[in-house]
Formats: C-alpha cells, structure tokens, sequence
C-alpha cells in the first residue's frame, strides 16, 4: 500500500505538535507545582530578609545576592572568552587541524559533568590557589561550565552572517577588526545573547559545582572572596535535608520569579535592540 506524501506530511505535523505541546506540558506541570506551594509564602520581608534558623525562617536575601553575585563574575569571565573563540574559530582561521581540535575540546567540555567541574574547581581554585570557598573560586568555576555553550551558539551567530556584508566592508577598506566589530558582531549580537541567556541559565540553577566551590554561607558577601549560598543551593539544602518543605517551595518560587525577570529584561533589550538598527 502506497502511503501519499500528503498523508505522510499530516502524520509529521501531528507528531511534531504533539511533541511540542508535551514540552509545553511538562514545562508548565512543573512551574504550577512550584508556585502552587511557594507563591502564598511569598511576601516583602521574605526577600529582604536573610534566613535564619538554618533556614527555617527569615527570608533569603543573602542568597539573592549571592545569586546575583556569581552569575555576573562567571558571566564576566565566561562572555569574553566564549565569544573571542568563536570569532577567531569564524573570522580568523579556516577548517584546519587546530579548529578542529578546539571544537572537539568545546563538545568534550560541554559534555563534563558539573560535578566534576566542581571538583576541579575545588582542587584548583579553592586550595591549590589558595581561594578559598568564595565567589570567585565559584564564578571561575561556573565560567568553565557555560563556556562551550557560549561558543557555539556565538559561533553559529557569527556563521549566519552572509559574507556579501564582509566584502562590502571590505571593499570600503575597512580592516578585518573594523569588519567585525562594526559589521559581524552588530548582527551577530542577538544569537550571541541567547548564548549568554543560556549561560545565566545554567549559572543560577546549578548546585553540585556551587556547593563545592562557593560553599554555602549564610552571611551577606561583602567581597568576590566572601563564601555564598545561592538561591539553587539553598533550596536544594532545604528540600534535602528535610529542614523546611515550605521554605523551599517558596524560595523555588522566588528563583522561578528571578530568572523570569532576568529573560524578560533581556529580551526587552533585545527587542529594543533590535528595531533600533
């Protein structure tokens, strides 16, 4: 029996849907689960407040920060370096051994788990470099993590730009440098954002690494070399331990709320961004 390629289309786009759809599900299964508890805990002092009693009161302020604190270092370390790669992996060199070698590094990397890039950062920053659990010892850690992720989605940014708006550039004798700071990079920007989204993403909810590296102090950080607890971790501790099933629910409401924030700012700029040019 001959299946027609008309009947064969619909049997995609219902598969297709449905697996979309599923995602969607799941995704919103589990943010109802979450608020559904956490939301009705949620008020002003429990923001502004630090925890206390191991947790079981108070608020989490402290982890706010330190949440805030450890992206921003391991997103300051990590952007750098990731798209600098990726620009010289695009602009710089062609298909040789050498490119080769950083991408199989880069897919090997992202491959790793977190919590042996926590370990290696406990070994390396935290004792043989003698920084101790702190913010940086964590952010260092966490740039490592998001580092292979920020390469390839800027790298597939800077590889959508035709190359017709380099030989324009080119041909009004601009420098390579010239070129790509003033023409790639410009319409390169949103990919290499959505990269860096993805970087925060994975930087705010990781616990393993965090743990090992940033400890999991209480205390209000006052310095990169002050110990911290996330608000991952934090939660994590809460619901393992058995400490406080209410408090974990709300502090995981409170992460869902803060990385809602973070993506709608991001995007807003982007979208302003956007019409700008």
């Amino acid at each position: 029996m001959k299946i027609s390629r008309h009947f064969t289309q619909e049997i995609a786009r219902v598969v297709i849907g449905v697996a979309a759809f599923s995602t969607l599900a799941v995704m919103f299964w589990i943010l109802y689960q979450v608020l559904r508890e956490g939301l009705p805990l949620l008020h002003l002092s429990f923001f502004v407040e630090p925890p206390r009693e191991m947790g079981r009161a108070g608020g989490i302020s402290s982890t706010i920060i330190g949440t805030l604190a450890l992206t921003v270092v391991a997103i300051v370390i990590a952007t750098p370096l990731g798209v600098g790669t990726a620009i010289f992996l695009r602009e710089y060199t062609r298909e040789s051994r050498i490119s080769r070698v950083i991408r199989f590094g880069t897919d090997c990397l992202a491959g790793v788990p977190s919590i042996i890039f926590g370990l290696f950062g406990f070994v390396f920053f935290v004792i043989f470099l003698g920084m101790g659990w702190s913010i940086l010892s964590g952010g260092l850690t966490l740039a490592a993590m998001i580092l292979p992720t920020i390469i390839c989605t800027a790298e597939e940014a800077i590889k959508s730009i035709p190359y017709s708006f380099r030989e324009v550039s080119y041909g009004l004798g601009g420098t390579r440098w010239q070129t790509i700071r003033r023409v790639v990079l410009p319409n390169a920007f949103p990919g290499i954002l959505t990269g860096v989204l993805l970087g925060v993403g994975r930087s705010v909810g990781e616990t393993a690494a965090v743990i090992l590296t940033a400890g999991s102090s209480f205390l209000m950080p006052d310095s990169i070399f002050s110990p911290i607890r996330t608000m991952a971790v934090h939660f994590y501790i809460l619901a393992r331990e058995g400490i406080s099933m209410e408090m974990a629910y709300a502090t995981g409401a409170g992460l869902i709320i803060l990385i809602l924030i973070i993506n709608t700012v991001a995007n807003w700029l982007l979208f302003r961004y956007v019409h700008r040019g």
